[in-house]
């Protein structure tokens, strides 16, 4: 407990005060309480925590996604709000902690889960939810459809106390923001919890049925077994993203003139995705093809990458290079699928001068279409250590002057819509790093304000000229020959350019 904030201390002391008070009463003489349905009601919650501390079956029981709740919801259906309240301690008390300090973690669970099954309890009790039950014998039938009502504003109070107590114990552990620290618990829990009533009453009804409690048990089987099932996708899920940082921060350390490109890149490609209605199971790839597009720089040497001259031709080869690595170093990755081709033809032109293989128009695959688009408007709009980012509506205008030669129209179209609707954070568009200098603050196309960044200061270019000057940056932040215009560099185009992304972007 000593680790942990003065302030959650006090608020886990309030939090259990709270949930010993609605607890007494069951205590109390003459209280006319079920204790063997309390007690069986602890022991099974108990039994299905004890796992977790197993060390041969702790990592593969699910502790954190409701596996248990119908069986809490179910204690609330069939208990007084007091005694409901009982049934969660011993087990929340007893079950597996993952993170340090543990004494403080299960004892605010106990408390936490107490409130949430007594608020439950009492929200179906003031429904009337316990006549809805039924009991044994055919005289005795649950009221359907009308037990689902307060089943359901149960499983309603479940969710909204246990989602305020879990971003309250946020705020003052972690001293965040009350509105971050509550931000998205509710819509992500609802859904989950309303199932977890559902079967929560099925378990109920099964227990007051003249097949008595262990038939109650069917239902909690295989809802816990679909749970394990989801925690297990959950660690895949968290496996992929934990590959795609490693990859990224690589990527950041070797070429730090282009910090936090990758994640922006990502964020720009699922805007698009977006607007053009893609599949909800397209725009996680989407977004990992936007963060990996410059993997493959990792093959470039650094002194390519961080040169501060013109290229030599046998380096812009090098560089143009850089979609094939990413390529292979990604081909391994099942998880990526659509991403793989966009990581390879990100640099492809609709006008077919692109590279690696000069694809046109529809031979270049969507994905690739799409992170173009957003690594060369994150190019643009990006301020980094020598120039600033040009303005959101400037990047967009250059963006639709070159659409139809090197980029979709309908991406440009898409991301145009997108930056309308949602604008373009300053968070997003500045790249950080050492010395702290102004920038303006973009935000949908609109406004501009005092800001500031941290960022190098690169050194002088040989020719004593700053880039903006005498050459034209490439949007990966190489400079490219004198007199080839770069719209991702986010500077003049002289007239006549040949380009307006450069091909060593």
């Amino acid at each position: 407990m000593r680790a942990t904030p003065l302030a959650a201390r006090a608020h886990i002391l309030a939090t259990v005060v709270c949930a010993t008070l609605c607890a007494l009463p069951a205590l109390r003489p003459g209280a006319g309480i079920a204790w063997t349905t309390v007690g069986l009601l602890m022991a099974l919650y108990l039994a299905c925590e004890l796992p977790g501390r197993c060390r041969l079956l702790g990592s593969s029981v699910p502790i954190s996604a409701g596996s248990f709740f119908p069986l809490l919801l179910a204690a609330a259906f069939l208990l007084p709000p007091a005694a409901a309240a009982l049934v969660a301690i011993p087990g929340s008390l007893i079950g597996r902690v993952e993170h340090a300090p543990a004494t403080a973690r299960r004892i605010w669970r106990a408390a936490q889960l107490a409130l949430t099954v007594w608020a439950a309890s009492y929200v179906h009790a003031l429904l009337g939810g316990g006549a809805t039950l039924g009991g044994p014998g055919p005289e005795r039938l649950p009221d359907f459809p009308y037990a689902l009502l307060p089943a359901c504003a149960a499983a309603l109070a479940f969710s909204l106390v246990l989602t305020a107590l879990d971003g309250s114990i946020l705020a003052t552990a972690e001293r965040l923001p009350l509105r971050h620290a509550w931000s998205g618990l509710l819509p992500r829990s609802l859904g989950p919890h309303l199932v977890h009533g559902l079967a929560g009453l099925m378990m109920a009804v099964l227990w007051r049925s003249s097949y008595g409690p262990v038939s109650a048990l069917f239902v909690l089987l295989p809802m816990y077994i679909s749970c394990w099932i989801f925690s297990q996708y959950h660690r895949e899920h968290a496996a992929h993203r934990a590959t795609i940082r490693a990859l990224v921060q690589a990527v950041d350390i070797k070429d730090t003139y282009t910090r936090g490109h990758s994640e922006r890149v990502g964020r720009a490609s699922v805007l698009i995705a977006r607007e053009l209605g893609m599949a909800e199971d397209r725009l996680e790839v989407l977004r990992f093809a936007g963060i990996l597009h410059d993997v493959g720089k990792l093959c470039v040497p650094t002194r390519v990458l961080r040169k501060d001259g013109p290229l030599t031709p046998e380096e812009r080869r090098v560089i143009e290079l850089h979609p094939e690595y990413g390529h292979e170093i990604v081909r391994g990755i099942g998880f990526l699928g659509e991403a793989r081709a966009a990581i390879l033809h990100h640099h492809e032109r609709l006008d077919g001068s692109g590279y690696p293989y000069g694809l046109s128009g529809r031979e270049i695959p969507e994905f690739a279409r799409v992170v173009a688009v957003a690594d060369a408007f994150d190019a643009m709009t990006s301020t980094r250590s020598y120039r600033r980012g040009r303005p959101v509506p400037a990047a967009v205008e250059e963006l639709k002057r070159c659409a139809g030669t090197q980029f979709d129209p309908q991406m440009v179209r898409a991301l145009a819509r997108g930056l309308d609707r949602h604008g373009w954070s300053t968070a997003s568009t500045v790249v950080t790093a050492d010395e702290t200098v102004p920038v303006p603050r973009v935000g949908g196309g609109a406004g501009t304000g005092a800001g500031a960044v941290r960022r190098p200061v690169r050194p002088q270019s040989p020719d004593g000229l700053e880039p903006a000057a005498g050459r034209a940056v490439s949007g990966d932040g190489l400079d490219v020959a004198a007199g080839r215009a770069v719209a991702a560099d986010g500077y003049g185009l002289a007239p006549g350019a040949q380009s307006s992304v450069d091909r060593t972007r």
